[in-house]
């Protein structure tokens, strides 16, 4: 029973740190990462969280464990890059469906980007652990909490863009446009802001 306790409380706490207000850049690049994609390619978007998800998974893990030691500043730096990257390359997409050798990069920089991503998460979760060395269950049940809050957010981003596309006639082409230019617009604030 307090296995599972620890486990549920740190699949919350995972939950609750990306779908946070206050964690929305990491918001922010998963939208923007996802933008370009149709309610109908599901499994491009599958594949694009996947690759991020193992990204993330890595450092995240290596970070936390002390094996590899990031710089929080750099890292809290090259997360709104990662967001105007993301941007940019949707609008050199959006033009048409993804070419072949386009979705191999997209999926490849999903990778690296979670590389990044994870290296972030892991500022939280040693934040929190402190010095315990108890932490693998803890940081399995912290990146599960993450995958949800990740599949969650995913969720909501499609619902709305239905709604749109159903209801206001809305196109997704217009949809990718406005969500990428929002990625690029705010990350270009974030990178001044943290700069």
């Amino acid at each position: 029973m307090q296995l599972l306790n620890v486990f549920y409380s740190y699949l919350n706490l995972g939950f609750h740190h990306i779908v946070d207000i206050n964690g929305f850049d990491h918001l922010l690049f998963i939208i923007t990462l996802c933008a370009v994609y149709e309610i109908t390619e599901w499994r491009k978007v599958a594949i694009v969280i996947t690759a991020f998800t193992l990204g993330h998974s890595v450092t995240l893990a290596l970070a936390s464990l002390k094996i590899i030691l990031p710089n929080r500043y750099i890292i809290e730096l090259l997360i709104p890059v990662t967001i105007l990257i993301s941007g940019i390359f949707n609008l050199f997409s959006i033009n048409g469906k993804l070419k072949k050798t386009k979705l191999l990069a997209k999926y490849l920089m999903a990778l690296f980007f979670g590389l990044i991503h994870g290296m972030s998460f892991s500022n939280f979760f040693t934040d929190l652990m402190g010095d315990s060395t108890r932490i693998i269950f803890p940081l399995f049940s912290f990146n599960v909490g993450i995958e949800v809050g990740q599949l969650f957010v995913i969720f909501i981003y499609y619902f709305v863009v239905y709604l749109f596309y159903k209801f206001a006639k809305v196109s997704y082409q217009k949809i990718a446009l406005f969500f990428s230019a929002l990625g690029i617009l705010v990350s270009i604030f974030l990178i001044f802001y943290r700069f």
